[in-house]
């Protein structure tokens, strides 16, 4: 028996606790710790009820998933049953959160109490899984068919006060766990209530239950990517047709299932690619954080609008820093209609609201800078501009500061030189619309100060990002692969395919848009300026026709969805095949002496876009650029867009295979030439297909942050 579970009794009350920092995970051992307690609690004669609660700040938040593919359903059921069945009362007293089999624990319990300010969910669906420990079956019985279809189907956790009203929870409380659980359990012996047994509960399901299931069965069946969705409705299907032992016999087969699924498994990759993207290597434990409690953006158009409510949601003190008061004014208001539509939504309270825009500091005058202690900088793309900006800042910005640039490809290094500070310099690139996008981008500089690079991968999670830090180079981690991408993408266009043929195959593959369709919506100006960018800095390849399609798409005014035309031509926001486009392209391949053809197979657009953009993420491991292989992933899935299902760019070349890949590689540097290296096979992966290994699983040496 380890100390993670212990059982006290006061006067004929046994208080079992779940102790294992950090969120009092359930792993195996604390599984059967829990068994043998459970036993201890029936075959002691003066036991009158059963506390079950957790120390620390949280109930259990679910299994220890570094245990999943070892089995352990039949253990977790095993608890769920004894607690069940034992013939005193049980109760379950949960503060912080109940996820997962923290939540089926309470399930499996006679009756609940939460603290007011908790939160509890059945997260699994969001791994490609089902609850598997009798979490379909309990849930239905005690919260009705339709809550348990909207709780397991999405997975969103749900505060204490819905919990109470859907019928899983008895009351709430604003005392301490082991304390509301006592006091809850002396009021039930003193009116003489005994067990009240979950699984003995019958369904009563309505027809229109009946049929919220049967539509529920027919759209998940059509996510065929994700296996669990369709599974989890027939799970709560059985709840309702079948007695609880065939149902929780069904929910575990189901569970099984599901474990051995690509979607799964990719999943649960990029779960702990994200825990793992927040632990810089080498920085001390303990090492101080600055302080982050005013900060500012300077320019307030839409990026540096949407930078600064992050702040402002988080109520921090934020200064927006414009040259023009029209344009501020406009931001301003901008910003608060953006509230203000989630609160007609229901997603935001107005006093949060009010909350927010109080923290705003709107301004023309950069005096308002000096006391800042974080200052981002998010002007036009230009690298003259922003190194400017930069040298202003470091003379204005008060020592100790943080310098930010949201530069999204430019060299963090120059700007952090032209700062005349530069180890109070990092890169933090943000994703459009900044204030819903996940993924921050920290950019390391060569000079970056540890503490700076831990306060912010400290601060973005503050604000509700997900951070992944990236080396200095062009496009750091996601845009440097999307060069890859783009690049063949118009080289595609030139040699005969359409925009919605190149969509369609990408969309097909599961990003969710397709390059065309996304290069319209964000502005081929922008793309085509970030290319003529790189051409001042002399880093393009000696090749005119490297970019032609975008370029001229720029030059005709073609900027997009804003103008109506790119590579689409736009009615509204449908999108129309357009000649002009095509006539274009014939144009271009003409003047740089590309073969035109009929017909281009679905696979070869795949590969040529898919297959370049896995070998430039073994370049950025090779050149330390990302710490991490899984690094990679969580860019691409958090900001590009990448299905989920798919684990992410490297996680999908090892399950596609490493052989494969370059196979394919190398046939396409025989059939397009290979004089400017488009096609050359990273090192790195060459070695470890031969090795037999996974891009996936190889860490690199990273250097010092």
């Amino acid at each position: 028996m380890t100390s993670f579970v212990t059982l006290e009794w006061q006067a004929g009350i046994g208080l079992l606790k779940i102790d294992r920092p950090p969120v009092n995970a359930l792993s195996h051992e604390v599984l059967r710790s829990l068994l043998e307690q459970i036993a201890a609690v029936k075959t002691n004669e003066s036991a009158r009820a059963l506390v079950l609660h957790a120390g620390g700040r949280t109930f259990v938040c679910g299994a220890d998933l570094t245990e999943i593919d070892e089995g352990g359903e039949d253990l977790f059921n095993s608890v769920m049953d004894a607690l069940e069945a034992l013939d005193i009362p049980v109760i379950c007293s949960m503060h912080g959160m109940a996820l997962g089999g923290g939540l089926e624990l309470a399930l499996a319990s006679h009756y609940r109490v939460a603290h007011r300010d908790m939160r509890m969910g059945l997260p699994e669906v969001m791994l490609g899984l089902l609850p598997g420990a009798g979490g379909t079956q309990r849930l239905t019985r005690l919260a009705g068919v339709r809550k348990a279809l909207d709780m397991i189907s999405t997975g969103k956790p749900i505060g204490a006060a819905q919990a109470q009203e859907a019928g899983l929870v008895d009351t709430l409380t604003d005392d301490a766990p082991a304390a509301a659980g006592l006091a809850f359990a002396q009021t039930l012996l003193a009116e003489g209530k005994g067990p009240r047994r979950t699984g003995e509960i019958s369904v009563e399901a309505s027809d229109d239950d009946r049929a919220a299931v049967n539509e529920a069965l027919q759209a998940a069946e059509k996510r065929t990517a994700y296996p669990a969705a369709a599974h989890i409705v027939r799970c709560i299907e059985a709840a309702i047709e079948r007695p609880f032992a065939e149902g929780q016999r069904l929910e575990r087969e189901l569970f099984r299932a599901c474990l051995d699924t690509e979607a799964s498994r990719s999943l649960r990759h990029l779960f702990f690619a994200e825990r793992e993207a927040a632990k810089i290597p080498n920085l001390p434990a303990k090492l101080p954080l600055r302080s982050i409690d005013r900060m500012a953006v300077i320019g307030a158009g839409t990026m540096g609008r949407g930078i600064v409510m992050n702040f402002l949601s988080a109520g921090i003190s934020a200064v927006l820093l414009e040259t023009g008061q029209e344009a501020l004014d406009a931001a301003v208001a901008a910003i608060r209609s953006t509230y203000e539509a989630s609160v007609k939504k229901g997603r935001l309270s107005q006093d949060k609201l009010e909350r927010a825009m109080a923290c705003l500091h709107p301004t023309l005058d950069e005096s308002a800078l000096a006391d800042c202690d974080l200052v981002i900088e998010a002007v036009f793309e230009n690298m003259a501009v922003k190194t400017a900006l930069m040298e202003r800042l470091g003379r204005v910005c008060k020592p100790g500061a943080i310098l930010a640039s949201n530069t999204s490809t430019l060299d963090v290094n120059v700007l952090a030189q032209a700062s005349g500070r530069p180890a109070d310099v990092l890169g933090l690139h943000f994703f459009s619309p900044a204030n819903i996008m996940k993924l921050l981008e920290v950019v390391r500089g060569d000079a970056t100060s540890p503490d700076v690079l831990a306060t912010a991968m400290a601060l973005a999670r503050t604000i509700g990002k997900v951070p992944v830090v990236s080396g200095v180079c062009y496009g750091f981690i996601g845009n440097r692969m999307l060069e890859s991408y783009a690049r063949e993408v118009d080289f595609l266009l030139m040699e005969g395919a359409s925009p919605r043929q190149i969509d369609s195959v990408i969309q097909g593959a599961g990003l969710a848009m397709g390059p065309c369709r996304m290069l319209d919506m964000a502005g081929t100006d922008v793309a085509a300026k970030i290319v003529l960018e790189q051409e001042k800095a002399g880093a393009l390849p000696d090749d005119p026709s490297y970019r032609a399609v975008v370029r001229a798409l720029f030059e005709a005014g073609r900027n997009g969805q804003k103008t109506q035309r790119g590579y689409y031509r736009y009615e509204g926001r449908n999108a129309v095949d357009d000649p002009e486009f095509t006539a274009l392209c014939e144009q271009l391949a003409k003047q740089h002496g590309i073969e035109r053809r009929s017909e281009i197979p679905d696979s070869e657009i795949f590969e040529r876009c898919m297959y370049p953009l896995i070998n430039e993420a073994a370049l950025i491991l090779e050149e330390g650029i990302a710490y991490r292989p899984g690094d990679i992933d969580v860019v691409w899935v958090r900001g590009y867009g990448f299905p989920d299902f798919r684990g992410g760019p490297v996680f999908m070349a090892d399950t596609i295979g490493l052989p494969s890949i370059i196979e394919r590689l190398e046939h396409y540097a025989r059939v397009q030439g290979n004089p400017h290296g488009y096609w050359t096979i990273s090192t790195l992966m060459q070695r470890l297909a031969a090795q037999g290994e996974r891009l996936s699983d190889w860490r690199p040496q990273p250097s010092n942050p």
